[in-house]
């Protein structure tokens, strides 16, 4: 019995990923190992968003090495599908498995015990002759390089995702992958293909069998969630989908992930207005808030549409949070770009902010252009951004004292000296509620202070 282990980066498409493979592995008899150390097989399944991302990934794979170089590595996901050439370079890596392969990991792991031989080889793989593996460290053989063309790749991975915030309380579902946009910035549409959706019928069937495991709260996921249906035949609409899980499933909570501004129609935000089973909860990509910024992205929306979207939100769900993805540093960004995304957030009910600092990709449009933002002034720029983001997300929390909250319990992280138990809010707050509760339990609260980025209270009488 073959013991591995996988090592996750990324976000939750590519969690959702790992959490499919480690599926199946184990229903192909493999066994999971507790930790890296005492694996045979360590797959380390990473992500390419960002420079930073890469950079994690590779020291990733030499402490690996380090700790144990008799472990072999398959190095797959979005960063193996981009660079394969690069990470086959690092030493103790046996395989670099593009997506377009991932399916196959599962055999390829089975059969590592045997000798790779080309001749005997029946499994698909596309191995990448061409790319020169001399300079490899002669501690171990060659490694492996196995990838195909992305946009040919129509396997969609799922599984439930256990884990991270909540601590197995709240699954995360991946209903859709790959992104057919062309953002100048991102890399991802190259790395994970063209749009694809998981089947509606097998959707409700997933989501029906967690709500019977009894779980409260599952969340839905995707590169571009709001694009889910579009490449099925029939068609189906991702509000479609919504309205088809709270009538046939009993799940309690649902929370939508990220969805792109331009797909927030006003039926959608009625819909969530309708049903307390719909989290009041939108992720909305901004990115920048200068219409000329926008353009030179390629997004396909501007400030005022973006604005008008916000308002919906706050109109019928005044106290649902509204989140953004924000990027710092775009190449050709000036001043008053910066100043015009910061004055936009500054007038707009956000609730928090996650921002970027610009990193360059290779392949992307923005990477060839000429006229890139120096690193220190993206790197203040992100800081007076995060500082925003802060005070809105403290703004918010403060607005919210007094209110009776509906909150889900969830897993301790670590010891809490002061019997206190975390919760989460359908509205994306988290709470440490007076009392010890078990996971995965509704309760009532009424907030009463803050202690940092947590609101504190106790359950309501």
């Amino acid at each position: 019995m073959k013991t591995f282990y996988i090592e996750q980066f990324g976000c939750r498409a590519t969690q959702a990923d790992g959490a499919a493979l480690e599926r199946q592995l184990l229903e192909r008899g493999c066994a999971l190992a507790q930790s890296a150390s005492a694996a045979e097989i360590v797959v380390v399944n990473t992500c390419t968003v960002t420079a930073s991302a890469d950079a994690q990934a590779r020291d990733a794979i030499r402490k690996l090495h380090a700790a144990n170089p008799s472990v072999r590595l398959i190095v797959t996901g979005c960063y193996a599908q981009r660079a394969p050439e690069e990470l086959s370079q690092l030493p103790g890596v046996a395989w670099v498995v593009g997506n377009s392969h991932k399916p196959k990991i599962p055999k390829l792991l089975i059969e590592a015990a045997s000798p790779r031989s080309e001749s005997s080889r029946s499994d698909g793989f596309l191995p990448v002759s061409a790319i020169s593996l001399a300079s490899l460290p002669e501690s171990g053989p060659p490694a492996e390089i196995l990838i195909g063309d992305i946009f040919e790749q129509q396997t969609l991975l799922t599984t439930p995702v256990f884990g991270g915030e909540g601590n197995h309380t709240r699954p995360t579902l991946k209903i859709q992958d790959g992104c057919n946009s062309r953002c100048a910035f991102c890399v991802i549409p190259f790395v994970r293909g063209k749009s694809r959706s998981l089947p509606p019928d097998t959707v409700i069937r997933e989501l029906q069998k967690l709500s019977e495991a009894n779980y409260c709260e599952i969340v839905l996921s995707g590169i571009n969630l709001g694009a889910y249906g579009r490449d099925l035949s029939p068609r189906v609409e991702f509000e479609g989908l919504l309205r088809r899980i709270l009538d046939e499933t009993a799940v309690e909570r649902l929370r939508v992930s990220s969805i792109e501004p331009m797909d927030v129609t006003q039926d959608l935000v009625e819909l969530f207005a309708s049903s307390e089973r719909l989290a009041q909860h939108f992720h909305m990509p901004l990115q920048s808030g200068s219409d000329r910024i926008l353009a030179a992205m390629h997004r396909w929306y501007r400030a005022e549409h973006y604005a008008r979207r916000v308002e919906l939100i706050r109109e019928r769900l005044p106290h649902a949070a509204i989140g953004a993805d924000v990027i710092a540093g775009f190449p050709g960004e000036n001043e008053a770009d910066h100043a015009a995304t910061l004055a936009f957030i500054e007038g707009r009910p956000f609730t928090y902010l996650h921002v970027f600092s610009y990193s360059k990709r290779p392949g992307t449009k923005a990477a060839s252009l000429s006229n890139h933002v120096p690193g220190a002034v993206i790197r203040r720029r992100a800081r007076e951004l995060r500082a925003l983001g802060e005070r809105k997300a403290a703004a918010f929390r403060q607005s919210q004292m007094g209110r009776q909250l509906r909150v889900l319990t969830l897993h301790p992280c670590g010891d809490d000296s002061n019997d206190r138990t975390p919760a989460l809010s359908s509205n994306y707050l988290r709470l440490l509620v007076r009392g010890v509760f078990p996971a995965n339990q509704w309760l009532y609260v009424e907030p009463s202070g803050c202690e940092g980025t947590f609101l504190t209270g106790q359950v309501s009488d």
